[in-house]
């Protein structure tokens, strides 16, 4: 609309003198930005105080402050160059109506609708106006002050992406240098727009650093607090001097919780949301995970959303032990991520020793929930059967002993024998008792088999030797007949005797080592069976 239609009007109207104003063209392209800020501006505060923030991203904002500083350059650069057209023109204007000569000089001589007049033909080829206005010569009396430029750097004829781009950078040269390097003439419009250049360029630079620094603040500021937590921390280790060993415990773990959650606290983000909403994000996170524990299985979607609603993240460091043999078990542990050792000794059973690997979809600390179904359960939390420990980073979430507890009670109405061999079945501690139950009753058979075998073949050889000896009786009286039989009477009498004392002490050996035995087995007790959760319903439900 500007170009084609207001801009061709305002050339074709001519005063009576037929002086051509420029300053409806200045005006036009200044003004028409008018409602450009009046839509910037208010739209990007009405933004700010509905989301917060203009742009969700750190170097979304920052490009946005950057491009309206560049829209700023484009405007001075745009109003630069009309300015300088309009001095140029001013320039000619002034020697114009100054110059004497035969051919009287007309302001519609200067214009573009005058170019082909005959009588301008004459007047161009001897007029000095060109060359008194060119500021490169020496004998111009003309200011040009800052738009000398525009004029020497022939700007006002060049092709169109050559000028754009010199006035744009123009304009963002003088925003950035707040117009330190303009020198102006004593002509009032040029100090004015010099003015309005310092002013607009202090103002606009300000906004400008602020904002991106806001904005870029924004992607450490997150780093800069853990750093300063991390500086708190070295000093309080070496307040309390922890051993060096320690200290790279706890460097370790701060580093990986930065890793894992980068600075961000879960948990104070969900409870600052409302309880639908809260319980929404827990099913999403952590439904999947406590399906795959087969006795969580069998509960409905009620019970289900009341453990991931009360689930914790947990992170654990290589090397750290979750919990160890006989110490409390204090939560259970549903694994996302990483591996766990897991072992037991019986109690420091001597040459007992039961390991597994635990890694994603696993759990540990059953106890608790053996201890949380028992109807009448203490205040005291059961004692770890195992010992765990972490091969690498853990990452999991945790539920607490008492909100297992309040879990339990509400489940434990829903009685059914099913339940009990599912969670029989994936105990790790029913399965290390039923394997130790499985191994002593083999070897007690094994036991038996062998002294029942060698109680047959003492029986079968003492059976022989009694019908052995017969034939040696009979012998014996036959040669009792005769005169040499009393010495062989007498031998085999002899050793009859030994071989019943063979015999006596051989059985007396053998009852010697099962007594050895038995005493044996009484001093090394079998593993304690682990105690049984109540799946019934509760007394006073009866």
């Amino acid at each position: 609309m500007v170009i084609w239609f207001v801009i061709p009007a305002t050339r074709s109207a001519q005063t009576d003198h037929k002086i051509h104003n420029n300053n409806a063209l200045t005006l036009i392209v200044l003004l028409q930005y008018i409602p450009r800020l009046y839509l910037i501006f208010p739209l990007s505060s009405q933004i700010i105080k509905a989301n917060g923030v203009v742009t969700k991203t750190a170097w979304a904002g920052a490009a946005y402050n950057l491009l309206l500083y560049l829209l700023a350059s484009h405007v001075l650069g745009a109003a630069w160059y009309v300015l300088s057209v309009d001095r140029y023109t001013s320039c000619w204007k002034s020697i114009c109506r100054k110059e004497k000569l035969p051919v009287e000089c007309f302001l519609s001589y200067l214009e573009c609708s005058g170019f082909d007049h005959s009588d301008r033909q004459t007047w161009a080829n001897k007029t000095n106006v060109f060359n008194n206005c060119n500021p490169d010569n020496n004998i111009t009396e003309f200011d040009y002050g800052i738009f000398g430029n525009a004029v020497t750097k022939n700007v006002v004829s060049i092709n169109f992406v050559e000028k754009y781009l010199y006035c744009l950078w123009w304009g963002l040269q003088q925003l950035s240098s707040y117009g330190q390097n303009l020198s102006t003439s004593t002509f009032i419009g040029e100090t004015a727009f010099a003015i309005l250049i310092a002013i607009l360029g202090l103002v606009l630079f300000a906004h400008l650093i602020g904002n991106m620094q806001t904005y870029l603040q924004s992607l450490t500021v997150r780093l800069e607090e853990w750093r300063l937590k991390r500086r708190d921390t070295e000093e309080w280790m070496r307040h309390r001097q922890l051993p060096e060993d320690l200290r790279q415990r706890v460097r370790r773990f701060v580093q990986y919780k930065w890793v894992a959650t980068r600075g961000v606290d879960e948990e104070s983000i969900l409870r600052g949301l409302p309880t639908d909403l809260r319980r929404d994000i827990q099913r999403h996170l952590c439904l999947d995970l406590v399906r795959r524990v087969p006795f969580f299985s069998q509960m409905d979607d009620q019970l289900l959303d009341a453990i991931c609603e009360r689930l914790i993240s947990s992170l654990s460091t290589e090397g750290t032990y979750i919990v160890r043999e006989g110490d409390p078990v204090t939560e259970m542990l549903f694994i996302i991520r990483g591996r766990l050792e897991s072992s037991t000794t019986n109690g420091g059973r001597t040459g007992f020793f039961n390991s597994i690997i635990l890694k994603q979809g696993d759990f540990c600390g059953e106890e608790l929930l053996a201890w949380a179904l028992l109807p009448k359960s203490s205040q005291n939390l059961p004692s770890s059967t195992r010992t765990v420990r972490a091969l690498v980073e853990v990452e999991a979430f945790a539920l607490r002993a008492e909100d297992l507890k309040f879990v339990a009670n509400q489940f434990r109405r829903l009685h059914s024998k099913k339940l009990q061999h599912t969670f029989r079945f994936y105990s790790h501690h029913w399965r290390t008792w039923a394997a130790c139950f499985i191994q002593a009753a083999w070897r007690r058979h094994k036991r038996r088999s062998l002294e029942g075998s060698l109680s047959m073949k003492e029986s079968f050889s003492y059976g022989e030797q009694e019908t052995d000896d017969d034939p040696g009786l009979e012998q014996g009286k036959e040669d009792n007949l005769s005169s040499a039989g009393l010495n062989s009477a007498s031998n085999s009498s002899q050793a009859k005797l030994n071989l019943g004392a063979t015999i006596l002490a051989s059985r007396f050996a053998a009852n010697t080592r099962r007594g050895a035995q038995k005493v044996k087995d009484a001093g090394m007790p079998m593993l304690q069976k682990p105690e049984e959760p109540d799946f019934s319903a509760e007394p006073d439900d009866d």
